[in-house]
């Protein structure tokens, strides 16, 4: 008798199938192509394999997940979570084994090929005006003569050396204050906040205290950990948002929080423990004591911020999207739980809508676009693409529900930025042949000594800027035409066309694995894009424009891309691409700004409070703008300037067998 099996899903792959109960996770991976790390053979030794298993309702994978859905613990991973080896929560994927349905999480430190988080600081010039200050005092000794306390001499020494007049103190300061006294023989050097708030003391002279900022985005966390006394970045670090794990997009982590009591409180910890993991890592790059981190500021899509702040998102689900706040919030570290100096503070910079967050607050500090002259547009292309469009005498903004595709969770070969994954491609416009480039490897496919420079990672797939390349190269090469449909007549021409069920594909590469573009795969573009493009036509129309004169492209993914590529595929109106450039981590920019720049806060604070905010939900004309946006690069509009650089295929009405009639192009003569 057949035993029954059971739904396993992968995290944050969504890689899925079916299994026999007692089958070893492990060995499920290894069918589905999971990539998790395993070098002892499943004999419990190497303890790289390492999973989470979720508890709870997902809806998107149409599973209950719970822990006893797994055989219990065994002798060896009992030994490996005595010795504090195997964190709680976590199984071997080589010693667990199927009993029923479940969603299985598998760490970055548990992949072989681990994310690469490129979010590194932009080089900036930013006047240094810190929240935080340092002062070395002397501070009288207590006599008999004298009943004050302890707090009020070092209050008086402050006010007599520095002229800080009436500064409090935050009670975990006042714990240690006398032993820093006295260990300092009543030398001490003191943190105040604001020219009004002690918040650390320590013995003797110091000269150096540090502050964090971070970009908390719905896929990857970026931190830098700054020198407030002199604005260097002394270390970054990023890692992989864990809350992947609860739904890969902003959406499905809300209705994880609708259907799963608690599930809010379970993001919160998730991303509180990744910040406080981020503080440490950059901490020990840069050698210092993680309690020398005195301010961190923070920027976010309003989820983010949130599920960071323990506010639980579950309105943003809906109109009118509600936000439980707007404006800036500080609180204390051991308020929300970091493993920074408890007194520190944390620095949320203030939302503009519901769904436009903390994020484009800071872009729009570090972009500055109140100060143009020239329409300016900027967009933060992510899950949730965030545009904000005018100039020094208006600004509108709004959010466009773009999702995963971009970053390739859509796409049937796509992949996450990592060593093998395919970033930059070229089509031969003659014979359809492709060359590319991989993370990892400065050769092309079709240079010597290729083969060998990625024997180590393989080609495993195709990220972000590679997905946005390779969509571009098909519609100039003629091989998709301007509605997006892959010609399967070209099968005749090569073989990378190839059938695929009723619609064709073209093969990238062969390989270990085939990496081909579908048909699927175009549409997961055209309607992300769409949106994309939508959302600006929309702010377009308010402000009574009929083009923009500069284009910023901000975030991690806008950082990688060729700008012409975007414009070729529609990503972005028609503009010189002279003026359209990438903006970097933006977000991660005014973080840094507001960090260093305390009167920054004010700033962003006013400034915010000018923007429009339009909702697309809500608009009539969205839909109207995003069926017209599905063409590449669109329906009607003529694109003038980007027809001047690059050889634009021209539309033509061809007979389908079946009688009806389908636009088609061309393929046009490139060198």
């Amino acid at each position: 008798m057949t035993e029954p099996d059971a739904l396993v899903v992968f995290t944050p792959s969504g890689k899925r199938g079916r299994f026999r109960i007692g089958t070893p996770l492990l060995a499920a991976a290894r069918t589905l192509g999971v990539d998790i790390d395993s070098v002892c053979g499943g004999r419990a030794l190497c303890t790289r394999c390492q999973v989470l298993i979720q508890e709870g309702e997902f809806a998107k994978h149409g599973v209950r997940s719970a822990a006893d859905h797994l055989s219990a613990m065994t002798t060896a991973e009992q030994r490996l979570a005595n010795r504090q080896v195997l964190a709680a929560g976590r199984r071997l994927s080589c010693q667990a084994r199927v009993q029923g349905d479940v969603v299985v999480d598998v760490p970055e430190t548990s992949q072989v090929h681990r994310q690469v988080v490129r979010k590194a600081a932009e080089a900036r010039d930013i006047e240094l005006y810190p929240v935080i200050t340092l002062h070395f005092v002397e501070v009288a000794e207590p006599d008999m003569h004298d009943p004050s306390g302890d707090l009020k001499r070092l209050q008086d020494a402050l006010a007599r050396e520095w002229q800080l007049l009436g500064v409090g103190c935050d009670l975990k300061v006042l714990q240690g204050l006398q032993v820093a006294l006295r260990a300092g023989d009543w030398k001490v050097t003191v943190a105040v906040h604001s020219r009004s708030q002690i918040v650390a003391v320590w013995p003797g002279f110091r000269e150096k205290v540090y502050g964090m900022a971070v970009d908390v985005g719905s896929t990857t966390i970026a931190a830098h950990l700054c020198d407030l006394t002199n604005g260097e970045v002394v270390a970054s670090a990023g890692l992989m948002n864990p809350q992947i794990r609860f739904g890969e997009d902003l959406m499905s982590r809300v209705s994880y929080s609708m259907m799963n009591p608690g599930g809010a409180a379970q993001m919160t910890d998730a991303v509180r423990t990744a910040l406080s993991d981020l503080a440490t890592d950059v901490a020990r790059s840069a050698g210092v004591d993680h309690n020398a981190i005195l301010e961190m500021t923070l920027v976010g899509n309003p989820i983010m911020h949130h599920l960071v702040l323990g506010l639980d998102p579950v309105e943003l689900g809906g109109a009118p999207f509600a936000l439980a706040v707007d404006s800036s919030v500080t609180v204390t570290a051991a308020d929300i739980g970091l493993t920074l100096n408890p007194s520190a503070r944390v620095y949320v910079l203030p939302c503009i809508a519901g769904h436009v967050g903390a994020d484009t607050a800071g872009v729009v500090l570090a972009e500055r676009p109140d100060l143009a002259t020239v329409m300016t547009l900027v967009v933060d292309v992510g899950t949730n693409a965030e545009i904000v469009l005018g100039n020094r005498d208006r600004l509108v903004a709004c959010s466009s529900p773009t999702g995963p595709a971009f970053e390739g969770a859509q796409i049937s070969c796509g992949q996450r930025a990592a060593p093998g994954a395919i970033e930059r491609v070229r089509i031969d416009s003659q014979t359809l042949e492709p060359r590319f480039k991989v993370i990892g490897s400065d050769l092309w496919s079709d240079e010597p000594g290729f083969a060998e420079a990625v024997a180590k990672t393989g080609v495993t797939g195709v990220c972000g800027s590679g997905i946005i390349e390779v969509m571009a190269e098909l519609y100039l090469t003629g091989i998709i035409n301007q509605d997006g449909v892959v010609d399967g007549a070209l099968a005749a021409r090569s073989p990378r066309i190839i059938a695929n069920g009723r619609t064709h594909a073209y093969v990238l590469h062969e390989g270990a694995q085939r990496l081909a573009i579908t048909q699927n795969d175009v549409r997961a573009i055209q309607l992300a894009k769409s949106a994309l493009h939508a959302g600006i036509l929309l702010l377009m129309e308010r402000l009574g424009i009929d083009k923009v004169e500069r284009i910023r492209l901000a975030g991690a993914f806008g950082s990688h891309i060729d700008v012409k590529y975007a414009m070729v595929l529609g990503l972005i109106p028609d503009c010189d691409l002279a003026n359209v450039a990438s903006a970097g981590n933006a977000a991660g920019t005014g973080a840094r700004i507001a960090l260093l720049d305390s009167r920054s806060r004010d700033l962003i604070e006013k400034i915010v409070r000018k923007v429009e905010k339009i909702e697309t939900a809500i608009e009539p004309r969205f839909q109207a703008h995003f069926v017209e946006s599905m063409a590449f690069p669109h329906k009607t509009a003529p694109y003038p300037n980007l027809r001047s650089v690059v050889d634009l295929p021209e539309p033509k009405v061809v007979a389908q067998t079946d009688g009806r009639e389908r636009r088609t192009r061309r393929p046009p003569a490139r060198a």
